[in-house]
């Protein structure tokens, strides 16, 4: 649940880079998501026809501000997103360094304050930062997204245990993968940790058959979900046999 919103599908889908508008449209419907995310200037670029396909889809939509480097920006993103697509939801990206896209928790904390002060729904694109995340929090946001990798990297978990200290730190609070994915594998991984949805994009927009891939991508969600909620077994040092010693043949 997110901000009151039950979703079905823990699948959040990009839109950007895909082939075509048609692979786009098909690739949502093949992945089951529920929630996609648009950023205001590629609309605004492409106008009515990609406003088309975003209709259709049935799905919610996640206004982000990427591409925003300061605060102020960002704000001023999120305030005509909110006009344009008419919802409170937005994906907060304040990005702080050019190369790793990793963003800066200082402005990212500063306008996650003046936006939920005004109304927005915050979902901040985050690192794994406990104290980062613990400022989003006292700021009003009730989702927390930390990336698993760079953008678009495909890296998948690159910190697992520190991803791992953030899930039980803030329980009970949503928590999304956001970011580095690029294997169904990495996915499966994230939910078996407990994260409630990932977010991707990349993964899906660059594979030699984005539709198939989607599906792939909505298949594994859901797999390490239902993993998660059956109770992992956990990791031992040593060899247990399943097969019990009594009833075995007795040699003379």
């Amino acid at each position: 649940m997110f901000y009151g919103t039950i979703l079905h599908s823990r699948l959040m889908l990009g839109t950007a880079q895909y082939p075509s508008p048609a692979v786009l449209h098909a690739a949502i419907a093949a992945s089951g998501a529920e929630v996609i995310t648009v950023s205001l200037r590629r609309e605004g670029r492409e106008g009515g026809a990609f406003r088309e396909i975003i209709a259709e889809s049935g799905c919610r939509i996640l206004p982000n501000t990427a591409g925003c480097h300061s605060a102020r920006e960002a704000i001023t993103t999120a305030q005509m997103a909110r006009e344009i697509f008419g919802t409170p939801w937005i994906k907060l990206e304040v990005i702080g360094h050019a190369d790793t896209l990793q963003p800066d928790p200082f402005a990212l904390v500063e306008a996650a304050r003046v936006l939920c002060a005004e109304g927005f729904e915050v979902f901040p694109y985050t690192t794994e930062d406990l104290i980062v995340g613990e400022k989003l929090i006292e700021a009003g946001c009730r989702v927390l997204m930390p990336w698993g990798a760079p953008i678009g990297s495909g890296q998948g978990l690159r910190h697992r245990e520190a991803l791992r200290s953030m899930r039980a730190h803030f329980d009970g609070v949503p928590l999304v993968i956001d970011a580095g994915i690029g294997a169904p594998s990495q996915a499966i991984a994230a939910m078996e940790m407990g994260f409630d949805a990932v977010l991707l994009n990349t993964a899906v927009a660059k594979a030699l058959d984005p539709v198939a891939m989607a599906a792939a991508f909505g298949q594994a969600v859901a797999a390490g979900r239902m993993a998660f909620e059956a109770g992992l077994m956990p990791a031992r040092d040593m060899a247990v046999a399943s097969t019990p010693i009594f009833g075995l043949a007795a040699l003379a």
